[in-house]
């Protein structure tokens, strides 16, 4: 799977979290998750749930604290799987 093959799905995952739709279609590797597109903290922990469920990957919570934007998802998930 590439690169950008995880991210789209990484931004499939993340829609129903996202407050601020508009960032959604410019997102890049550098689109901060809360910030920029305004997911709540507590909803990244379903983020990470279906991650886990989507790419069959195991994330601890150190790995799950370290995904701060979309490069950071999607650079977590290559690595596992």
């Amino acid at each position: 799977m590439t690169e950008n093959e995880i991210k789209d799905k990484v931004v499939e995952i993340l829609k129903p979290y996202v407050r601020n739709t508009d960032n959604l279609g410019s997102v890049s590797n550098s689109t901060h998750i809360i910030t920029d597109l305004e997911v709540n903290s507590s909803r990244l922990v379903d983020v990470i749930l279906a991650f886990e469920d989507e790419f069959d990957i195991e994330v601890s919570d150190e790995e799950a604290d370290k995904v701060q934007t979309i490069g950071d998802a999607v650079a977590m998930i290559k690595a596992k799987i």
